[in-house]
């Protein structure tokens, strides 16, 4: 299935859909651990910097906020946990029924022991879902506004991309408590910070992808135009404006966000056959070439049915 309308004269999609590692769970992406690793260090030298102007009587603002980051993240993520559990209705079997099995799902699928609490919050408008954890607790969160996609008149396939994505955050060990103190100089650190970020994010794409790969064009429609006017939204149009949007700016912007920028992030979705981009805009694959007076057009791999033979 294509995630978008495809293109003619163009063969389908020739390469097995880069999902999977080589341990049968979702792929890393591929500067995820590199970049983990010199975050961790950047963080651990700049808590040491701490240490020592503390013991030098040098006392600032800066210097308290990282000699008391365990405390602070430790009451932080207590405070969302507790958050939801008295304001969020607890996805269950008779609550939500259809998200709960999602979530059910997601997690037997990336190979973990017991599926992670899941919510539903008021969204007022907003379009988000995210994850995290508190002691051995982890938990998913998804806005009510985004739920309404799984609904009978919407794209129930593009939820479960959602609720992949975020579950896949958990399995890849994006909500530990040790991880997230590793990374608290991550807003202080431009570009290299928000780099792990990004590849962070494609990480829980490839989760999504293999949950439900049928709703990624969904989900990014739906994050792109809002969960009226998704259904409108072509995703091989969209995609191919990562190759062409181009400029100083448009770089900024991506090397800044937290996310990869929505473009570059359906191209990814898209193409299976190689990892999101990080820093510098996605090229057209090699292997195709646009027709005379036509654009560049390619199917995203054929995902097998359960009754099926194939990778799942």
């Amino acid at each position: 299935m294509s995630l978008g309308p495809s293109g003619q004269g163009v063969p389908p999609y020739p390469l097995p859909p880069r999902d999977l590692s080589p341990f049968g769970r979702p792929a890393l992406h591929r500067w995820e651990i590199p970049l983990l690793v010199v975050v961790v260090l950047l963080t651990g030298f700049i808590y040491t910097f701490a240490i020592v102007a503390v013991l030098l009587g040098s006392v600032s603002t800066f210097v308290l906020l990282f000699l008391l980051a365990p405390v602070l993240l430790y009451l932080a993520r207590g405070q969302t946990f507790a958050a939801q559990r008295v304001n969020g209705v607890r996805m269950s079997p008779t609550q939500f029924p259809e998200g709960f099995r999602m979530v059910a799902e997601a997690a037997a699928r990336f190979g973990m022991p017991s599926p992670p609490d899941a919510y539903v919050v008021l969204g007022n408008g907003r379009i988000n879902a995210f994850a995290s954890g508190h002691g051995f607790r982890r938990f998913v969160v998804v806005y009510s506004d985004l739920f309404e996609i799984g609904g009978q008149a919407r794209d129930p396939d593009a939820l479960a991309f959602v609720i992949g994505h975020e579950v896949g955050h958990i399995a890849a060990g994006h909500a530990s408590y040790w991880r997230q103190l590793g990374m608290f100089a991550t807003p202080f650190l431009p570009f290299v910070g928000s780099s792990l970020s990004r590849a962070q994010e494609y990480t829980a794409d490839n989760h999504g992808f293999c949950a439900r790969p049928h709703g990624a064009g969904g989900a990014i429609a739906t994050l792109a135009a809002g969960k009226y006017l998704n259904a409108v939204v072509g995703l091989d149009e969209f995609a191919d404006r990562a190759w062409r949007e181009r400029g100083f700016f448009v770089w900024l912007v991506n090397g800044l966000a937290s996310h990869p920028v929505l473009t570059w992030r359906a191209n990814a979705l898209r193409d299976r056959s190689r990892h999101g981009k990080l820093l510098w805009p996605p090229k057209p694959p090699d292997s195709y070439a646009a027709m005379p007076g036509t654009d560049v057009r390619y199917q995203a791999p054929v995902v097998p049915s359960p009754d099926q033979p194939g990778p799942r």
